[in-house]
């Protein structure tokens, strides 16, 4: 257990002041109670009957309130330093990568105003259109992989990320998916995930492959025009995906006809490379989507959420103060129906 507010923890010092103070006051109250009883009978040489003696079960009984009470306070001052544990948590969970193609093919504008732009609007949707769930993460490529977003369902990080993507250098669609791959098995190695149990076995070096799509709750969705002109070849990182299992559903943005671009001097005809982008999303039983605003329903049709388990951080303030406020009561109420008064 930890605490979000551990400084408060120093109430707990005053407890047991509180209990000196409490014991010092009875010990006044109860002399005060034997002066009183020795004026009322007389003098010394009253007659007094012996002093009925209780026995254990009744002393027990008559310490229970404020042994009650005294717990109850301390259980209080817990509570305000905000405790919280680390609880395993079943869930529904399905992952999405938007790997996005930052090439300089993409500042293209055979697409109104540009490839980029489209390509940012369309991953916008489908990250906006996420179900319950669903967790986005974000890598970009040019002529490598890098990511820039771990899988989140914070809409806003997502956003940003894709807002900073921005045209650069050379085309490696292979490197991309291969550095998506490498970013979820980052993500899943960051909290241990598996059905049912939080016992997950630590993955192999190399797995034994599975049928295509079979991990139906994570997909790589590609937002690229295609064109690939530095290794290693997609086809083949696309293979490492689809015996893993995962889906790549690839989102052609561009058109056919294309466009000549300007590239630091160098005039280059760049154009959509469609049936490159079909036959990765049929080498891992995906689809392929042109980018338009049907895309983000198409995506979530691939994508099944599977029941996982996560190590999740759960704030325990509320159910210590019940607890505490339940002491408190009790006791209250054994005081009262004993002696009528609180302890």
């Amino acid at each position: 257990m930890t605490f979000i507010w551990p400084g408060l923890l120093a109430t707990l010092l005053l407890v047991p002041v509180g209990l000196l103070v409490a014991r010092r006051i009875t010990e006044r109250r109860r002399g005060r109670v034997a002066d009183l009883a020795g004026l009322a009978g007389g003098g010394a040489g009253a007659a007094t009957g012996p002093t009925p003696r209780r026995g254990p079960g009744r002393r027990l009984l008559g310490a229970l309130p404020a042994a009650l009470a005294t717990g109850a306070i301390v259980v209080l001052c817990v509570a305000l330093a905000r405790p919280q544990a680390t609880v395993a948590l079943p869930r529904l969970e399905g992952t999405v990568m938007l790997l996005f193609d930052v090439s300089g093919s993409m500042a293209a504008d055979d697409v109104n105003p540009n490839r980029m732009e489209v390509a940012k609007a369309t991953a916008t949707s489908i990250a906006d259109a996420r179900p319950d769930g669903v967790v986005v993460g974000v890598v970009a490529f040019s002529d490598a992989g890098l990511a820039v977003q771990e899988p989140t369902s914070s809409e806003v990080d997502v956003d940003a990320a894709i807002q900073r993507m921005a045209p650069a250098r050379g085309t490696s669609l292979g490197a991309g998916i291969l550095a998506t791959l490498q970013a979820i098995d980052k993500a899943r190695a960051t909290t241990p995930r598996s059905y049912y149990s939080n016992q997950s076995p630590e993955p192999t070096a190399t797995p034994a492959p599975v049928a295509p799509g079979s991990d139906a709750s994570t997909m790589i969705v590609v937002l690229s025009d295609g064109e690939n002109n530095e290794r290693p070849d997609p086809l083949t990182a696309a293979q490492a995906a689809a015996d893993r299992g995962i889906r790549i559903v690839t989102v052609g943005v561009g058109t056919e006809q294309g466009t000549t671009l300007d590239l630091d001097g160098f005039r280059v005809q760049t154009r959509l490379d469609q049936p490159t982008l079909q036959a990765i999303a049929d080498r891992t039983a995906g689809a392929y989507l042109p980018a338009d605003g049907a895309a983000s329903a198409g995506v979530y049709d691939q994508l099944a959420r599977a029941l996982v388990v996560r190590d999740e951080n759960v704030e325990l303030t509320g159910l210590v103060g019940a607890i505490g406020l339940a002491l408190l009561v009790g006791g209250a109420a054994i005081s009262l129906a004993r002696g009528g008064r609180l302890p």
